[in-house]
């Protein structure tokens, strides 16, 4: 009894398996590997967005001056990215002279607009960057598992063909071990499909701050631009009447 008992436990089945379930197990704890290091990974990435984007939101509605907004603390944000790059943009073709002679206040906004919208896109990418390789393995990890399970109980019955009487302590370590392949496809599988809606959710949910971020943003250009131009007419109306 005891024998069978070692027979029967975890590492003694696994050791006892057949080789291609051997590998099968080894691609799945392999996969759950690099799951779990993603979804360490890409937590702590959109940890740190969240945070940095309700700081930086803070700072860039107390300050009425957007250029003296600091983006130090918080430069590797992607609000802090699309911030900088729709600053960047409205300051060089609004404030290039020649630029501001040819283009109207509608078409610097629609250029701010556009790179708003590249920056933003790019941000979505990095918030979606390896989500890919979670969902595959929490779809495709059960069916490798089954498949280890199904070839190990095929290979446990053809063992069986050259025993005269096949009883439970005979059939059960080859069902057994088998069945395991199973056992780690799903816990590969569960964390990663888990992960993947959560991460979803989350990257989703930062894309619409970005957008409302965004909107924002052009808002208060659009009353800097109007505001400059109010007083560059103002100064350029005594040269005119003289």
């Amino acid at each position: 009894m005891q024998a069978t008992l070692d027979q029967m436990s975890i590492w003694s089945l696994i050791s006892h398996a057949s080789l291609l379930v051997k590998c099968v197990m080894l691609i799945l704890l392999a996969a759950s590997v690099v799951s779990w290091y993603i979804i360490i990974k890409h937590g702590m990435l959109l940890r740190s967005q969240e945070s940095g984007w309700k700081r930086f939101l803070h700072a860039f509605r107390s300050q009425s001056d957007l250029t003296s907004i600091d983006t130090e603390a918080e430069k590797d944000s992607g609000i802090v990215d699309i911030y900088q790059q729709g600053l960047d943009e409205y300051q060089h073709i609004y404030q290039d002279n020649t630029a501001q002679s040819k283009l109207s206040n509608q078409d610097v906004m629609e250029s701010v607009e556009r790179r708003l919208l590249i920056s933003i896109t790019e941000q979505e990418e990095r918030l979606q960057q390896n989500l890919t390789f979670l969902a595959t393995v929490g779809s495709v990890s059960p069916y490798i598992g089954l498949f280890g399970t199904v070839w190990g109980i095929m290979h446990a019955f053809i063992g069986l063909s050259g025993v005269e009487q096949a009883t439970l302590n005979t059939v059960a370590p080859g069902i057994a071990e088998a069945l395991i392949a199973t056992a780690i496809g799903l816990f590969a599988a569960i964390p990663a499909v888990v992960a993947y809606n959560r991460f979803s959710a989350r990257a989703d949910k930062m894309s619409t701050r970005y957008y409302s971020f965004a909107n924002e943003l052009q808002g208060r250009l659009t009353r800097l631009m109007a505001k400059n131009s109010a007083i560059a007419t103002q100064q350029s109306a005594p040269s005119q009447h003289v």
